[in-house]
Formats: C-alpha cells, structure tokens, sequence
C-alpha cells in the first residue's frame, strides 16, 4: 500500500455552484517511477455539467516524490558548524482535469501543482515543523477553496 493513499470518496471544499461535492477515488498505474496516481471514477452531490475521468477527459490526483533523495550534508571541517548549501527534496501534489475552453473544440487539461520542496534532514529532524506547514497549506486551500475558484475565474487577487 503506498503512502499516498486519500481516503474515498474524497468530500470536496465548498465552492461556487458545486453542492456536497465527493470524488470517488481509484489507483491507477502511474505514469512514471516514484508516483501514486489516482483517478476520479464517480462523482458525488450536485455538480451539474462535471465529468469524471475518461482518457480523453482526465480527473487525476498524483503524489510525486523525488527520484533520488537527497540527505543532509556532512558539517564542514572548515566553517565549523555552518552548513552552506542545503539540499532540497522536492514532492509534488497534481491534479489534472480535462476542461472545455470554447465550443466545438477537444479538452484541455487544467493542472494544478503544489510542490513542497523540504530542506535534506528536515523530515527527521524538525518533523513536527515540516508537519505543521503541510497542515497550514493543506487547510488554507480547503478553506479557502471558495475565494481560490472566485480569483480565478474573476482573474483578481
């Protein structure tokens, strides 16, 4: 079972002419190496007009974690104590839906990228700080997913 495992369905945020939304979730193969990917296999509450994944119209979530991780490097002999270039590991968090853009033309795909780049150590050593902004994020966008779909479809900040 691979790490990245959200729970189905997923219960989607309030926003603008979408009521009780839910996402039932399926794995699907991923893509690449290092990557769990799931696809949207039904559609839950009321959401006139959405679709749920097809090939030609996708509606995807996919973890990505980095290829080769990198670790914390040795202190120097020379400054002592400071450690002057930190590597960073970076995860990514897609998502991907098909969308009509003008009529009589094919889907495109809309994607949506989170990348968490973590400081090399930080994962172990400072894990409850690396815990906390993950939390932050992750509640941030679910409550404020309303606003979100309204600057983007309105085009204001």
């Amino acid at each position: 079972m691979p790490s990245f495992a959200p729970s189905s369905p997923v219960t989607g945020a309030t926003v603008p002419l979408l009521t009780n939304p839910t996402y039932t979730l399926v794995q699907d193969t991923s893509p690449v190496l290092n990557v769990t990917q799931y696809y949207v296999s039904a559609l839950g509450g009321t959401q006139t007009n959405v679709s749920a994944h097809s090939a030609s119209k996708p509606f995807t979530l996919a973890m990505y974690r980095p290829t080769t991780f990198k670790l914390t490097p040795a202190i120097s002999p020379v400054t002592g104590m400071v450690i002057g270039t930190v590597p960073y590991n970076r995860f990514a968090l897609i998502g991907r839906k098909g969308v009509l853009f003008a009529a009589n033309q094919l889907p495109r795909p809309m994607v949506i990228r989170v990348l968490i780049d973590v400081p090399a150590g930080s994962d172990s050593y400072d894990t409850q700080e690396v815990e906390a902004c993950i939390s932050m994020l992750a509640g941030a966008l679910f409550g404020s997913s309303s606003n979100i779909t309204t600057c983007i479809i309105n085009n204001t900040v």
